[in-house]
């Protein structure tokens, strides 16, 4: 596995690939791998012939009062598991090689970014798009691999890929959960052992949404209802939101109908976790 920590040495190493012929898959992160990550490595594995993995802790998606200087990083141990798990070229630049200053350019979706997350994080897209735009540039894959379990996120790239002509497919791997049915996530090593326990009603919460959906519920102000009951049982959560969307536009549903997706965003202790699952009706 190659590291390269400079733009225009990973934009050379990308350019060589795609002259040689190989096509590049991406999976963008920010490190703290865990084996949400490296599904996603394997996913771009089996459709690449080379594999780049990104490691860089945004700045500019973070509010002022969160935690950007907290947010758990072991480069090392990132370095071995990406390797393992077949990772051709780990890029991981500083700062000051993403943002060099004076950094005055932002990527903005609209819409889409100002319901769900974006209403507690209202800079927090904008600083997403922007990276992720860049690291296509910089990477120039022919697919990137992302996550479901960061559904908003997934939607809004995919909406940028289509408005800005990215000549990229979008590639979605499947939540990995743990044991118990809690999302992987790297925030989980910031719960105590009580919130670990109690977190674990994310999950519930969405198995009883969606049991209540197959039974023949159709009115989403009492799935609502539900999932914000069952989150409330749950000692230390305090919840950011629950809501019941339509999987295109994000809008909030009267009624379950077509293709719906169930989120969550819900604090446990100090540490914001989300979490949601997608329906079919």
């Amino acid at each position: 596995m190659k590291i390269v920590r400079s733009v225009r040495e990973m934009q050379a190493e990308s350019d060589k690939i795609r002259r040689a012929g190989h096509v590049i898959g991406f999976v963008p992160t920010m490190g703290f791998l865990h084996e949400g990550h490296l599904n996603l490595l394997r996913i771009a594995r089996e459709k690449a012939d080379r594999t780049i993995l990104s490691i860089f802790v945004n700045p500019t998606q973070f509010g002022p009062n969160e935690d950007l200087n907290h947010y758990p990083r072991d480069i090392e141990r990132d370095e071995t598991l990406a390797e393992e798990a077949g990772c051709d070229i780990l890029f991981y630049p500083p700062v000051e090689e993403m943002y060099p200053a004076p950094f005055r350019t932002a990527v903005t979706v609209a819409e889409i970014t100002q319901v769900l997350c974006g209403i507690s994080r209202p800079t927090h897209f904008r600083g997403v798009t922007t990276i992720v735009a860049k690291l296509f540039n910089i990477v120039k894959p022919h697919f990137a691999v992302f996550g479901q379990k960061d559904a908003q996120q997934l939607i809004v790239i995919k909406q940028m890929v289509r408005d800005l002509n990215f000549d990229i497919d979008i590639i979605t791997g499947p939540i990995v959960r743990e044991a118990d049915g809690l999302a992987m996530s790297s925030r989980n090593v910031y719960l105590s052992p009580e919130e670990r326990k109690e977190a674990v009603m994310l999950y519930k919460s969405l198995m009883a949404a969606k049991t209540l959906i197959d039974s023949g519920e159709r009115n989403a102000d009492a799935i609502r209802a539900e999932l914000e009951r069952r989150l409330r049982q749950a000692k230390t959560a305090k919840i950011d939101y629950a809501e019941i969307v339509d999987t295109q536009n994000l809008k909030p549903l009267e009624t379950i109908q077509g293709e719906i997706l169930i989120a969550l965003a819900v604090f446990f202790g100090r540490t914001r976790l989300i979490d949601n699952i997608q329906v079919s009706v």
